[in-house]
Formats: structure tokens, sequence, C-alpha cells
């Protein structure tokens, strides 16, 4: 048994894996709000996150029979919809104009790891959709995934440096967007 499951998922896994329309349909319901807090993170917008979650279940669906019980499943649901969002966001970028990280206004403060440290996971993701696209793919990877510049790189087809950038860049904005949101950080988090 996988050793995040309770009965009943694995009991819905192993509907899913048979084709049973009413064990996906009870699938989907049980792990939307999982796979929506996850899509909500790299696509803020629900409509887009929405696409996110349910290309993301067509594709557990359609893989569902090479899950292995040896490993967490949510741990294998999150891989699935954060490649899922990330096909989405590289799909979006091929349809607009892309900017050079090397020429953006680089005018902010570089924020203090102790204040973004003390943000509620709440306060960090609100902050997180008024990200440019770009640099939240890459802080969600970087942060919350725990990707290397060099993984980054590869699932955006970005060069390794232009990882590192973003990221920074990322910062730098939620840095302002601190300030703005929360004026008085300053006393909130250093007594």
């Amino acid at each position: 048994m996988a050793p995040d499951c309770t009965p009943f998922e694995r009991q819905l896994i192993e509907g899913c894996r048979k084709g049973s329309p009413q064990h996906q349909e009870m699938f989907y319901k049980h792990f939307y709000g999982f796979a929506m807090a996850i899509a909500l993170r790299y696509h803020p917008a629900r409509q887009d996150a929405g696409s996110v979650v349910n290309d993301s279940f067509m594709k557990v669906f359609d893989r569902i029979g090479r899950y292995s019980f040896d490993e967490t499943f949510k741990g294998w649901l999150r891989r699935i919809v954060v490649n899922t969002a990330l096909d989405h966001y590289r799909k979006r970028v091929k349809q607009s104009y892309s900017t050079d990280p090397d020429h953006l206004d680089s005018q902010a403060v570089l924020i203090e790891d102790a204040v973004i440290s003390q943000l509620t996971a709440e306060d960090i993701l609100k902050l997180l959709e008024h990200l440019p696209d770009h640099y939240r793919m890459v802080f969600n990877l970087y942060e919350i995934e725990g990707y290397s510049h060099e993984e980054i790189a590869r699932q955006l087809n970005l060069s390794v440096s232009s990882s590192r950038v973003y990221l920074v860049r990322a910062k730098e904005k939620l840095a302002r967007l601190v300030k703005r949101y929360f004026p008085n950080h300053d006393e909130r988090f250093y007594p």
C-alpha cells in the first residue's frame, strides 16, 4: 500500500485502474482540492488552473496503471500536476512575446530572507499571484518544489543564467509587494 493512501483512496486507485467511470468521478472529486491548490500556485487565474487540473486528471487516468504503490501517491500526483502546469506555461510562452531577462528593469531592493520566511503560506500565495508568469514558475519550482536551476532551465527551455535571473527578479518583485501590501513589515518581523 502507498505510504500516504487511505483504504478508500486505494479503492479509488484500483477502480480507476479498471477504468470504472464511477471511481474516476469519485477520484476526481476526492483529489480535486489537492490538485487545484498546486495548479493555482502556477496559474492564479482559476480558469487556467482548472484547465491544468482537468488535463492532469486525464493524464492520471491514462497513466494510473503505471503507478507503483511503493511511492507516495500524492507525490506522484503532484509531479503530474506540476508538469502539466509547466506544459500549459510553455504553450502560453510560445504564443506570446517573451521578455529577455537581461533587459528587465532592476530597480528593486533585494528582499531580506527574514521577511519572506516570516510570511504565512497564505500571504506568499497571494503575493505570488502578482508575479509575471515566468517569475512565478521559476520561484515555485526552485523555492517550493526544490528543483535546481539546471532542472528548471530544462523544464522551461531557458538558460541556467535566465533561471537564476528570474528567481532574483521574483524575489525583488516580492520585496516590493511586501512593502506595498505589508507596509508595517518591519514592526511585524523585527520585534
